[in-house]
């Protein structure tokens, strides 16, 4: 039998911090303490970090249930489509119009904070509705 292992996701982005803030947003998720003697990770910035300091920025599950999710800068930028992608359960328990409110209302709030909705997939009399989003640097994401 195979063991059991905690698995972390690592997302590769142009801005690491201002991407964890987001998806923070999106999953409930808290950002890591800054450094010991900043009051904030603007302050530690302003400092004037070197470029290993800023390459990575992680945010994690308050609970601990969840996989730490891993942001690390990258030269290049995105141009195909995601072969991984996140769904989160916005809709969990909820079917038919009653679903659809509630992606919707989630859909809204995210993309005020920078997200991007692609399509929304309506209910087909076998799959429920579901919303296909982009995340500020065009990773792909759903809402289910």
């Amino acid at each position: 039998m195979a063991t059991l292992r905690k698995i972390q996701v690592t997302i590769d982005c142009a801005e690491p911090r201002r991407l964890a803030a987001f998806w923070c947003e999106v999953l409930g998720y808290v950002l890591p303490a800054p450094p010991e003697g900043f009051a904030s990770w603007e302050e530690f910035e302003a400092s004037g970090p070197s470029e290993d300091e800023t390459r990575y920025f992680a945010c994690s599950d308050p609970t601990g249930a969840g996989p730490r999710v891993l942001f690390q800068r990258v030269p290049e930028s995105k141009v195909v489509k995601n072969r991984v992608h996140l769904d989160v359960r916005a809709g969990t328990g909820l079917v038919g119009d009653e679903r659809l409110a509630v992606l919707q209302a989630e859909r809204e709030r995210l993309e005020a904070l920078g997200g991007k909705c692609v399509d929304v997939l309506y209910a087909d009399g076998v799959n429920e509705s579901c919303i296909v989003m982009q995340d500020p640097e065009g990773n792909e994401f759903c809402l289910d």
